[in-house]
């Protein structure tokens, strides 16, 4: 490549999280002043903590707000690794309290079989999205869309009908359930978050060519449904 993919660098994490704050708090307001509902999608992981910790605290009308997940760890949601978990913990406390949320765990036995009880929440929340916030692993997945994944091929088809699809992270412990593709595109701006060197080595290999399949938030970067901003920080 001859130059840098587009992204937005920041000096630090706590930076970029108070103005990643305010625009997607921007995000949701406009919602709320054009159609009287919003719906917020995110991921887990490290990186947005500050992020969600700064969010909660903007004023807006959060009971119109919903909020639930692109993605989850089979696990039950008090488990530490349970994505739910980690919203409830980081996101919704204070204004953002009385938000609506709707995790994806349920009581089937699998991912592949709850995968459709989990998508039949999302008859309540507001589409398109308003705003997704998605993560980037260093194996270049995004939601839990993982490389190597047996359902990857199904999750990636832009084409298919939008839902949530069983996954398997090859080098992770937990079965996954996530949004596919078309659910993650089926909104109105998406944010990709990631932090470090390694990962922006990452992004810099996933903006380059090369199969989505190898790299699937390549997916995501290469379609132009849905406006995609990229956020980096140290």
């Amino acid at each position: 490549m001859n130059a840098e993919p587009p992204a937005t660098r920041y000096p630090d994490l706590g930076i970029l999280s108070r103005e990643l704050s305010d625009r997607i708090a921007g995000y949701l307001r406009a919602a709320i002043a054009a159609r009287g509902l919003a719906s917020l999608v995110v991921s887990g992981g490290r990186s947005p903590v500050k992020l969600f910790e700064c969010l909660r605290t903007q004023e807006l009308d959060w009971s119109r707000v919903f909020v639930t997940l692109a993605d989850e760890r089979w696990v039950e949601p008090t488990d530490p690794a349970s994505n739910e978990r980690l919203v409830r913990d980081a996101l919704l406390k204070d204004r953002a309290a009385v938000a609506r949320f709707e995790g994806l765990k349920n009581g089937a036995a699998t991912p592949d079989l709850g995968a459709v009880l989990a998508w039949k929440k999302f008859a309540s929340v507001p589409r398109p999205f308003d705003a997704v916030v998605l993560g980037m692993g260093d194996d270049g997945h995004t939601a839990s869309l993982f490389p190597g994944s047996p359902n990857l091929e199904l999750a990636l088809d832009e084409s298919a009908a939008a839902g949530c699809v069983g996954m398997r992270a090859p080098t992770a412990p937990q079965a996954r359930l996530s949004l596919n593709l078309a659910a993650l595109l089926d909104s109105r701006r998406i944010v990709i978050l990631i932090t470090g060197e390694s990962k922006w080595q990452t992004y810099l290999a996933a903006s380059g060519p090369g199969a989505a399949e190898q790299m699937p938030v390549r997916a995501v970067l290469r379609q132009r449904r849905t406006p995609v901003d990229v956020i980096w920080s140290p």
